[in-house]
């Protein structure tokens, strides 16, 4: 699996980070991308923070 941001559509809200704080982290120079292969385990998070951003930023690939 695999998380990619779209850092020009982010706005930094946050809501990302608020559902998967082990993959998303938002700082005032915008936001970072923990790990860019997260475990199988946190894929439920993951598409929750990608249908949940309200600029559309991430998505997770298989």
């Amino acid at each position: 699996m695999k998380v990619v941001v779209d850092l020009d559509t982010c706005d930094g809200n946050g809501v990302c980070m608020s559902i998967c704080h082990e993959v998303f982290d938002v700082q005032e120079d915008g936001l970072h991308v923990l790990q860019d292969h997260p475990s199988d385990d946190l894929r439920h998070q993951l598409k929750g923070a990608e249908v949940s951003c309200p600029t559309q930023a991430i998505t997770v690939k298989d």
